[in-house]
């Protein structure tokens, strides 16, 4: 199937037309996939958390002790489960008071693991597609980043190295190493990425058939919960900006802090893809995702932002 036969869902249209863009600049074109789900309904506005590599994982204001060190946080979609990684270098799941946790794969010695993101995504009986309950982080082995998944019902998984396929025509390759910051979101197991090799954020669609491509320069990439944009941090005149990409309209970009007096990075949205909260070297900030206001500060604890639903 081509270009041409995917617009029929928001998703598909979404996907496309980063793909259009991608293609553009790249010179490269890839295939769309059709999918069978409806478009995302409207989520609750979430519980901000904030997790800086001790015990304590600051919810909602509160602090509450994991038990262990936590690192790089981030939320089932459901809210239901923290991953996360331990002080041994770990991947663990547990309940968001801290209590239940499980190992989901053992770091085998040597290796740094960092930022794991659920991959969700519910049967598709017209299509096919089996369900998904995945945890996307990225391995550092011998200087070497690559992307890995792993079940997130694995207890002691052993984890694999995820396909990043392109467009199999002049310029479609895919860097398979310096992979780095994935981020998946919406109902289609869709993520983002960033390349420290390329400088360049790039998206990557798994639904009925795997495929990437490059998005624009740029790290730190968070997708929105509908799939449609993409955030991400640049640097610009000397600070760290954070910028938005609308993969509905032309991929235009937008800065959201164009008078930046400091660096603004690591950017994660709200659930209900109105807010953005953003790491700053004095704290943790918040913005409205569409550009119109300006940063706030909403606590002085420094570390990676995460939304619980």
């Amino acid at each position: 199937m081509f270009l041409g036969e995917y617009f029929m869902t928001t998703r598909t249209r979404t996907i496309a037309a980063a793909i259009a863009v991608a293609a553009a600049v790249t010179g490269t074109a890839l295939l769309g996939a059709s999918g069978a789900a409806s478009a995302a309904t409207g989520a609750a506005h979430g519980t901000l958390t904030v997790s800086n590599g001790t015990r304590d994982v600051l919810i909602g204001g509160h602090k509450v002790d994991f038990g262990v060190p936590v690192r790089d946080l981030a939320w089932s979609p459901n809210g239901a489960k923290a991953a996360f990684i331990d002080g041994s270098g770990n991947l663990d799941i547990a309940n968001p008071d801290g209590s239940g946790r499980v190992v989901v794969a053992k770091n085998p010695g040597n290796q740094n693991w960092s930022h794991p993101t659920w991959q969700v995504t519910a049967k598709d009986t017209q299509n096919s597609i089996p369900a998904k309950d995945n945890l996307i982080f990225a391995a550092r082995d011998n200087g070497v980043s690559r992307l890995k998944y792993v079940s997130a019902k694995a207890v002691h998984g052993t984890p694999r190295t995820l396909s990043l396929f392109g467009d199999p025509g002049p310029g479609g390759a895919i860097p398979q190493t310096g992979n780095v910051w994935p981020n998946a979101a919406g109902q289609y197991g869709t993520s983002v990425y960033a390349n420290v090799d390329t400088g360049a954020v790039y998206i990557r669609d798994d639904y009925t058939r795997q495929q990437g491509g490059k998005l624009t320069k740029g790290s730190q990439p968070a997708l929105s919960p509908n799939e449609e944009e993409v955030v991400f941090v640049r640097s610009v005149a000397g600070h760290d900006h954070v910028l938005v990409e609308d993969l509905m309209h032309g991929n235009h970009i937008k800065d959201l802090t164009p008078h930046a007096t400091t660096d603004y990075t690591e950017p994660a949205w709200s659930p209900d893809g109105k807010t953005l909260a953003v790491r700053t070297p004095s704290g943790t900030v918040t913005l409205p995702s569409d550009g119109t206001g300006h940063p706030a500060k909403v606590t002085s604890t420094v570390g990676l932002a995460a939304y619980r639903p």
